[in-house]
């Protein structure tokens, strides 16, 4: 939430975002005034006008800030190079309320690699979430694919969201128990 800490940032031109917890797609005009509150994994956070707001990369220039950069694979990555791309591009991936990256939250339960007919690779996403009716599910589904899509030589990432096994805190890392005050 807010803070003292908080960066102010004003947007630059108009920006898509997403209303946190609910989900819903807005439009800040030009002009907006807020607050970042949490910059992680290539996506900021930022209260604006009492409400929380999440900015994808894509969008970093709208308040000023730099996009992600590209993800490279060496020329003749295997299936291994690709999987621990796949796992480092989902630790990118966070709930705007929570400062824990999914798979430390223990949310994500597989990730499989396949190849289609091309030569291209497809991955199987396997995840749930803290409570299945979090207003943030879709976009989170959204950007576990649309991270992992970005993978050179990975056509397609299909996301599944199940709620068996159910979450529980016993599935989180330490470091996010630790981060969360669980430990």
């Amino acid at each position: 939430m807010y803070s003292r800490n908080s960066e102010p940032v004003r947007f630059e031109r108009d920006c898509a975002a997403v209303l946190v917890p609910q989900g819903d797609a807005v439009t800040l005009p030009i002009g907006t005034i807020g607050y970042i509150t949490q910059s992680l994994g290539g996506s900021w956070t930022v209260f604006v006008e009492g409400n929380l707001m999440r900015i994808a990369g894509e969008d970093a220039d709208a308040i000023g800030k730099e996009p992600p950069e590209p993800i490279e694979l060496p020329d003749g990555a295997g299936d291994e190079d690709v999987e621990a791309l796949v796992w480092s591009q989902l630790r990118t991936c966070f709930d705007p309320e929570i400062p824990v990256n999914i798979v430390e939250l223990g949310l994500v339960y597989s990730a499989e690699i396949s190849h289609l007919e091309d030569g291209q690779r497809k991955v199987d996403v396997t995840m749930t979430l803290t409570a299945p009716g979090c207003g943030m599910g879709d976009i989170l589904v959204e950007d576990v694919r649309s991270k992992i899509e970005l993978i050179p030589t990975v056509a397609e990432a299909d996301v599944e969201m199940v709620f068996d096994p159910p979450w529980n805190r016993t599935m989180m890392s330490d470091v996010a128990r630790l981060e969360t005050g669980m430990l």
